[in-house]
Protein backbone atom coordinates (compact mmCIF):
# COMPACT_ATOMS: atom_id res chain seq x y z
CA UNK A 1 0.00 0.00 0.00
CA UNK A 2 1.35 3.42 -0.99
CA UNK A 3 2.15 5.95 1.73
CA UNK A 4 -0.38 8.72 2.18
CA UNK A 5 1.35 11.94 1.09
CA UNK A 6 0.65 13.77 4.37
CA UNK A 7 2.78 11.16 6.18
CA UNK A 8 5.43 10.87 3.48
CA UNK A 9 8.82 11.99 4.86
CA UNK A 10 9.72 13.45 1.45
CA UNK A 11 6.64 15.67 1.54
CA UNK A 12 7.43 16.65 5.12
CA UNK A 13 10.95 17.76 4.17
CA UNK A 14 9.76 19.46 0.99
CA UNK A 15 7.14 21.34 3.00
CA UNK A 16 9.74 22.56 5.50
CA UNK A 17 11.89 23.92 2.68
CA UNK A 18 9.02 25.52 0.75
CA UNK A 19 7.28 27.09 3.73
CA UNK A 20 10.53 28.76 4.80
CA UNK A 21 10.07 31.06 1.79
CA UNK A 22 8.18 34.31 2.48
CA UNK A 23 4.38 33.99 2.33
CA UNK A 24 4.55 30.43 0.97
CA UNK A 25 1.60 28.15 1.66
CA UNK A 26 0.77 24.51 1.02
CA UNK A 27 -2.46 23.09 -0.34
CA UNK A 28 -3.01 19.33 -0.18
CA UNK A 29 -4.78 17.87 -3.20
CA UNK A 30 -5.55 14.16 -2.68
CA UNK A 31 -2.17 12.46 -3.26
CA UNK A 32 -0.44 15.66 -4.30
CA UNK A 33 0.45 19.01 -2.76
CA UNK A 34 0.79 22.44 -4.29
CA UNK A 35 3.05 25.13 -2.88
CA UNK A 36 1.90 28.66 -3.54
CA UNK A 37 2.96 32.23 -3.10
CA UNK A 38 0.00 34.61 -3.21
CA UNK A 39 -2.21 32.19 -5.16
CA UNK A 40 0.52 31.33 -7.69
CA UNK A 41 1.83 27.78 -7.66
CA UNK A 42 5.61 27.55 -7.58
CA UNK A 43 5.96 23.82 -6.91
CA UNK A 44 4.04 20.57 -6.82
CA UNK A 45 4.65 17.37 -4.89
CA UNK A 46 3.53 14.64 -7.27
CA UNK A 47 2.78 11.19 -5.88
CA UNK A 48 1.86 8.56 -8.48
CA UNK A 49 0.48 11.21 -10.84
CA UNK A 50 -1.98 9.54 -13.19
CA UNK A 51 -0.70 6.14 -12.01
CA UNK A 52 2.88 6.67 -13.22
CA UNK A 53 4.33 5.29 -9.95
CA UNK A 54 6.70 8.27 -9.60
CA UNK A 55 7.20 10.53 -6.59
CA UNK A 56 8.64 13.90 -7.61
CA UNK A 57 8.77 17.62 -7.05
CA UNK A 58 7.85 19.79 -10.02
CA UNK A 59 9.12 23.36 -10.31
CA UNK A 60 9.08 26.16 -12.86
CA UNK A 61 12.43 26.48 -14.65
CA UNK A 62 14.08 29.13 -16.78
CA UNK A 63 13.25 28.88 -20.49
CA UNK A 64 14.95 25.82 -21.96
CA UNK A 65 16.38 24.64 -18.62
CA UNK A 66 13.57 22.14 -18.12
CA UNK A 67 14.30 20.35 -21.40
CA UNK A 68 18.07 20.55 -20.84
CA UNK A 69 17.82 18.96 -17.39
CA UNK A 70 15.50 16.20 -18.63
CA UNK A 71 17.80 15.45 -21.58
CA UNK A 72 21.01 15.52 -19.51
CA UNK A 73 19.73 13.38 -16.61
CA UNK A 74 16.63 11.45 -17.77
CA UNK A 75 16.81 9.09 -14.79
CA UNK A 76 16.32 12.00 -12.39
CA UNK A 77 14.51 14.75 -14.28
CA UNK A 78 11.51 14.65 -16.60
CA UNK A 79 8.94 16.98 -18.10
CA UNK A 80 5.73 16.52 -16.10
CA UNK A 81 2.42 15.98 -17.86
CA UNK A 82 0.52 19.15 -18.82
CA UNK A 83 2.96 21.63 -17.27
CA UNK A 84 6.26 20.41 -18.75
CA UNK A 85 5.63 22.18 -22.06
CA UNK A 86 5.01 25.39 -20.09
CA UNK A 87 8.52 25.46 -18.63
CA UNK A 88 8.19 23.08 -15.67
CA UNK A 89 10.57 20.27 -14.75
CA UNK A 90 10.17 17.45 -12.25
CA UNK A 91 12.90 15.94 -10.08
CA UNK A 92 12.29 12.37 -8.98
CA UNK A 93 12.32 11.84 -5.23
CA UNK A 94 11.92 8.08 -5.50
CA UNK A 95 15.27 7.11 -7.05
CA UNK A 96 18.65 7.29 -5.36
CA UNK A 97 19.62 9.57 -2.51
CA UNK A 98 17.79 12.90 -2.47
CA UNK A 99 20.04 15.95 -2.63
CA UNK A 100 17.97 18.34 -0.52
CA UNK A 101 20.28 21.25 -1.39
CA UNK A 102 19.41 20.68 -5.06
CA UNK A 103 15.71 20.52 -4.16
CA UNK A 104 16.07 23.79 -2.23
CA UNK A 105 17.70 25.47 -5.25
CA UNK A 106 14.94 24.29 -7.58
CA UNK A 107 12.24 25.51 -5.19
CA UNK A 108 13.94 28.88 -4.66
CA UNK A 109 14.39 29.42 -8.39
CA UNK A 110 10.77 28.57 -9.12
CA UNK A 111 9.58 30.72 -6.24
CA UNK A 112 11.58 33.68 -7.56
CA UNK A 113 9.89 33.34 -10.96
CA UNK A 114 6.40 33.30 -9.45
CA UNK A 115 6.61 35.62 -6.42
CA UNK A 116 6.09 39.37 -6.41
CA UNK A 117 9.26 41.43 -6.72
CA UNK A 118 9.21 42.52 -3.05
CA UNK A 119 9.23 38.90 -1.87
CA UNK A 120 11.95 37.97 -4.35
CA UNK A 121 14.12 40.75 -2.94
CA UNK A 122 13.68 39.27 0.54
CA UNK A 123 14.84 35.85 -0.68
CA UNK A 124 17.77 37.27 -2.60
CA UNK A 125 18.79 39.22 0.49
CA UNK A 126 18.99 35.96 2.43
CA UNK A 127 21.52 34.43 0.04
Amino acid sequence: MAKRPAKDSRLTRLTEIALALPEATRKLQKQHAAFLVRKKVFAYFLHDHHGDGIVAVACKALPGDNSALAAAQPGRFYLPAYIGPRGWVALRLDVGKIDWDEVSELLAGSYQMMAPKRLVEIVEGKS
